[in-house]
């Protein structure tokens, strides 16, 4: 969930497992159309672009004060859109965006669970959940938390797992709301520098 952090950190030590996603910080989404009120639906192909553009300006606006010009190219030079592609089509993985007037503004991505956790039984992970700035405080986020919470109790995980940046405070209470519960530090690589996230858990 990209909420503006509070305040940038050092770089910690390479002590944490390494990321192999996008900070949180696949298939069709599950879930029907948009419901009364509800500003999301399940993305399609053609959603690819506009989920890579709302990637792409969050996490600057959000992250890019911490890192170097080249690690940060270094880190957004992955996201190709053939990436996307293979992501959209991969097994288990599920998108749903986010919308106005405008077209998109946010988006969530669920899936198999990657992170190195140490789950008690069948888990899944909220792997990314992002908002452009007029997406915030429409209740699109709690939507979209909500739908990849449905989403996971509904391919039968006790557990829903995510990483968040460790200084990304509105974040973090932002999941603790949910329950999710800090379970440790988590290295996460943009380019060179290393940023030391919190892995976090959702017994569900």
């Amino acid at each position: 969930m990209t909420i503006d952090s509070d305040h940038p950190h050092p770089s910690g030590a390479s002590r944490f497992p390494p990321s192999p996603d996008g900070r949180g910080k696949g298939p069709a989404a599950e879930g029907g159309g948009k419901g009364e009120g509800d500003q999301t639906r399940p993305a399609t192909a053609a959603d690819l672009p506009a989920i890579d553009a709302i990637f792409r300006e969050s996490f600057v606006a959000t992250f890019g004060h911490l890192y170097a010009p080249a690690d940060l190219e270094t880190f957004l030079a992955r996201f190709t859109p053939e990436a996307w592609a293979a992501e959209f089509a991969a097994e288990g993985l599920a998108f749903r965006v986010a919308e106005d007037d405008q077209g998109p503004f946010g988006y969530c991505k669920v899936g198999p669970l990657a992170l190195p956790a140490t789950p008690e039984g069948p888990a899944m992970e909220l792997r990314q959940l992002y908002l452009l700035e007029r997406g915030k405080g429409t209740g699109a986020a709690q939507a979209l938390m909500e739908w990849a919470i449905a989403v996971a109790r509904g391919r039968g995980a006790a557990e829903l797992w995510l990483t968040v940046y460790i200084d990304n405070h509105r974040a973090k209470r932002f999941y603790e709301r949910y329950g999710f519960e800090d379970r440790g530090p988590y290295l996460f690589m943009v380019g060179d520098h290393e940023d030391e996230d919190r892995l976090m858990r959702l017994a569900l």
